[in-house]
């Protein structure tokens, strides 16, 4: 064990309970049973759980003098925790929430070990994002007056606490020089996941119900189990690989060679650079969530128009050409794709066809009475659920029906055949203000809007490679809330990679200020 871990845990003892007096022989004597009870329970374990405990021991006591690895392995963990978890009375406890509480743990042993070690106060690091996190869980805790199951607020309101714990532990543990290594963390969990959904969409692994194009491929779905969370957490990285693509492109790469500029060695390059980026859009497509690709097509255009200033004016220009266009002629728009003959279930058609029909399906007023098809049955259900979000709004305005309770409250409230709460509204925006109301809903945009304008200052004081991550996590937070329009990210542990690059951005705003926002204690 470490010295500040040790001093760590000593004084955190100090703080618990009563100072308790033990002899150098009891010591010594306890050390070597429990020295003992190991070696016996490694002898007598298969070799394969003896290699797991081992291989665990090993990185616990590095992290306890590298704390940070806790946050490298979860990163990892994150688009997994849905396979390593179980539920414990109502709660789903997995392997993230352990290694998440690790890491909490083993900061706060360096927080009072190192005041131990120096003579100084304790010294926490807030960080430009504290006080939105804490303005936000106290509104949307205003909705527990509200709640029908305080179990499920409880459980909700957790999430956000997560995000905080989070926040400020990257935050205080990472320093510049390492936001490399978790970038470099966050691509491999991206590329792992684009193998797998790729790999599901070839070889149609995977429940029948994910067939396409006349069970020739597959939804692609990952360790998410469905291809909507999946492609949402594929949308979460994109940006920043989109971004990291850019700004290598527009440095001077070298070549493979370093006795001329071949053209074989720039397009080699060019090969290297871009490939991530290729793999996780083509899983992107394999995945065939409309909502993920609605949000990385907002998101990618956002990043590219924070990378380029004429990019931005191009985008303004076509969009307000559009506008007046519309507005003109209020033409309307039909996205029936061309179907030629023998081509009926080619890619193309079928993406298209997929939008017309959502298209379709949005413009429908009675949702209880319209008629079900395989076309708009998936449309018609999120639109059935925002009708009962927004009754639910309508009836407790102000604090809502309380924060994690549009399940419970739902068979009061559903529209027609829909009688599957289906855990939330599938519109994030509807669903904080059905669960938490006016004031939640408040306090929730709020926090995003400081959120935004803090980025865009870390994207406007940086340059290189920081600039690059600070692009590529105001395209990641683009893609959250487009994505949020239709679906709920805030799953599977998403949210904590949210917290990530949130912490990530606020470590390149700190290393700009001499005298960072800190509190003592």
């Amino acid at each position: 064990m470490t010295a500040y871990a040790s001093l760590g845990l000593q004084k955190l003892v100090r703080l618990t309970f009563s100072p308790l007096t033990i002899s150098t022989k009891a010591q010594t004597f306890s050390l070597m049973v429990i020295t003992l009870a190991v070696g016996l329970a490694l002898a007598l374990a298969p070799l394969s759980l003896g290699a797991l405990l081992v291989s665990g021991l090993s990185f616990f006591i590095l992290a306890l003098i590298y704390p940070v690895l806790y946050l490298y392995l979860l990163i990892l963990i994150i688009p997994i925790s849905s396979l390593l978890a179980i539920e414990v009375g109502g709660i789903r406890i997995g392997l993230m929430e352990v290694v998440l509480a690790l890491g909490l743990f083993t900061w706060l042993l360096k927080l009072l070990a190192e005041p131990a070690r120096s003579g100084q106060n304790l010294r926490i690091v807030a960080g430009p994002l504290a006080g939105p996190f804490l303005l936000l869980l106290s509104g949307v805790s205003l909705s527990w007056l509200t709640a029908l199951s305080i179990g499920a607020s409880v459980v909700e309101t957790i999430k956000w606490v997560e995000m905080l714990a989070l926040y400020l532990s990257v935050i205080n543990l990472l320093k510049p020089h390492q936001i490399k290594w978790v970038v470099m963390m966050i691509l491999t969990a991206g590329l792992i996941q684009a193998g797998l959904g790729l790999y599901q969409f070839i070889f149609k692994v995977g429940p029948d119900g994910f067939l396409l194009f006349d069970g020739r491929f597959l939804r692609a779905y990952g360790t998410f189990a469905q291809p909507n969370p999946y492609g949402g957490y594929l949308g979460l990285v994109l940006p920043l690989t989109l971004s990291l693509t850019i700004w290598l492109l527009t440095q001077n790469l070298p070549p493979l060679r370093y006795n001329r500029q071949s053209k074989l060695s720039r397009l080699l390059n060019l090969i290297l650079v871009g490939l991530p980026l290729a793999i996780m859009v083509a899983a992107l497509l394999a995945s065939q969530s409309r909502g993920a690709l609605l949000g990385f097509a907002v998101a990618g255009v956002v990043t590219l128009m924070v990378w380029s200033r004429k990019f931005a004016l191009a985008v303004a220009g076509l969009a307000l050409v559009g506008v007046m266009v519309g507005l003109i002629s209020s033409f309307n728009l039909t996205f029936t794709p061309p179907v030629n003959a023998g081509d009926t279930d080619s890619p193309y058609n079928a993406i298209v066809q997929r939008v017309a029909d959502a298209i379709e399906a949005i413009n429908v007023t009675d949702v209880a009475h319209t008629e079900v098809t395989d076309a708009n049955f998936a449309t018609l259900e999120r639109l059935a659920h925002w009708q009962a979000a927004q009754a639910m709004w309508r009836d407790h305005l102000w604090l809502g029906v309380g924060i994690g309770n549009y399940a419970v409250v739902y068979p009061a409230y559903t529209v027609g055949r829909w009688l599957d709460p289906l855990g939330h509204a599938h519109n994030y925006l509807l669903n904080i203000g059905a669960e938490a109301g006016l004031v939640g809903i408040t306090v929730y945009l709020i926090f995003w809007i400081l959120t935004f304008g803090l980025l865009w200052t870390v994207v406007q004081n940086n340059r290189d490679f920081y600039q690059a991550v600070a692009a590529g996590a105001v395209g990641i937070v683009t893609h959250l809330h487009v994505h949020n329009l239709v679906d709920n990210l805030y799953v599977q542990g998403m949210y904590l990679h949210v917290a990530v690059i949130l912490g990530l951005a606020s470590v390149i705003y700190l290393s700009n200020h001499q005298d960072p926002i800190s509190r003592k204690v």
